[in-house]
């Protein structure tokens, strides 16, 4: 792990600290499970195609992930046909799918190819009291007899107790105490289903579910009502999870997932894991996932946003291009990209300067001076940036 790279990111050293690096307690491995072909086509009015899930999944693949879910078979025959067409493209991501606990769905992801299965049974104590209507009882009934199905067919089982985050203790220790007594996966999901839990409550519920599991590897699955997808599952691996699910451009039910791309830059730069995800390729990727489901994401979007590189005041403009560490924490080079200067209300006489000198042009210091007048009025009144061919015109009338 180091905070600096030359030419290619300047983090914190205080993420360095002694004190700080004794909080972490990093899994020997880390991965990334990402659920966009299922949880990300649960964002309301998305659809991917088999053609689109396909691509998605060569996307997945072309970055590193290390897991992909490519579906869940019971949705729909189209779902089938997807995860048995990536099945077969034999991508060095492992295949997974999504099942409800029961054994035609085990067959499902068995017969279509994949090598690894995620199965869902609800926990959080809202779902059992007013959906459901089960105990932890019920729960293990449905549960056992899967898991172990499951792995008989050969299958990773990941057994995922979603609404971890809103269970009664009691039910969660009873559950998994009877799994490891009966029927024990191959690694447990710590699911935030409503995005309602804390950094610190999923760090906790990690430690908790190594101590139920035997030291079972340990998943973690948020979602972002709180805006703290990302952040509560970092939280689990620096607790020592060793698997977070994402999604591209934090697509999902409601408020979404963990973003993708975000999740990927930040173990790979913040801690230092993963060194062959190939995170040049992200605001390419993200643009074209958004373009496929129809959903596009904000201009300042962490890693994808377009305007994540772009400076309007008018210090240290020079520096965006010449030394852009000292004006971001990462150099657009590694994304692909690089430092935009832009006019409008906050520019400065360098902004000016800068611009005259791309469309070669010269002006006096009274020039500058009325030309920076103009392009802050014109921002100021129509609430925006200005286009270089308005700068220009700005320049002609300043000079003639």
């Amino acid at each position: 792990m180091s905070y600096f790279k030359e030419n290619e990111w300047w983090a914190s050293p205080y993420n360095e600290e002694p004190e700080v690096q004794a909080q972490m307690q990093l899994a020997g491995k880390i991965e990334i499970h990402d659920a966009t072909l299922r949880d990300g086509e649960q964002t309301p009015g998305v659809v991917f195609g088999i053609d689109d899930k396909v691509r998605i999944a060569e996307m997945l693949n072309e970055l590193g992930v290390e897991r992909i879910e490519a579906g869940m078979p019971a949705v729909s025959k189209q779902d089938q046909a997807a995860i048995e067409a990536i099945s077969k493209r034999n991508l060095k991501s492992k295949i997974f799918t999504f099942a409800r606990a029961m054994k035609a769905d085990i067959d499902m992801a068995a017969d279509l190819g994949a090598s690894g299965v995620v199965i869902e049974v609800p926990i959080g104590y809202p779902k059992l009291k007013y959906q459901f209507n089960w105990t932890w009882e019920k729960v293990y009934e449905k549960s056992a007899e899967c898991i172990n199905y499951a792995k008989e067919k050969g299958l990773y089982a990941c057994y995922f107790p979603y609404d971890t985050t809103r269970a009664r203790a009691e039910d969660l220790e009873n559950l998994m105490g009877a799994l490891m007594r009966d029927a024990v996966p191959d690694s447990v999901g710590v699911v935030d289903t409503m995005g309602c839990a804390t950094p610190q409550a999923v760090a906790y519920l990690v430690r908790k579910m190594k101590k139920l599991t035997n030291g079972l590897p340990i998943e973690v699955h948020t979602h972002n009502d709180f805006g703290m997808a990302v952040a509560t599952e970092l939280a689990g691996i620096a607790a020592g999870a060793s698997c977070v699910h994402s999604c591209f451009n934090g697509l999902g039910e409601r408020t979404g997932n963990a973003a993708l791309e975000e999740l990927m830059v930040s173990l790979k730069i913040l801690y230092g894991v993963n060194e062959h995800y190939n995170i040049a390729k992200l605001p390419e990727f993200c643009a074209e996932v958004a373009k496929i489901s129809g959903v596009d994401f904000a201009v300042n979007k962490p890693v994808s946003g377009v305007r994540n590189y772009t400076r309007e005041s008018g210090i240290g403009v020079n520096l965006v291009v010449e030394k852009p560490l000292a004006m971001f924490a990462t150099n657009p080079a590694i994304f692909n990209r690089k430092g935009d200067i832009a006019l409008g209300k906050k520019s400065g006489k360098a902004s000016i300067e800068y611009f005259l000198n791309e469309i070669g042009e010269e002006a006096s210091d009274e020039q500058v001076a009325n030309m920076l007048t103009m392009v802050k009025e014109k921002g100021s009144a129509e609430k925006r940036l200005l286009t270089v061919d308005e700068f220009r015109k700005i320049v002609e009338e300043c000079k003639h």
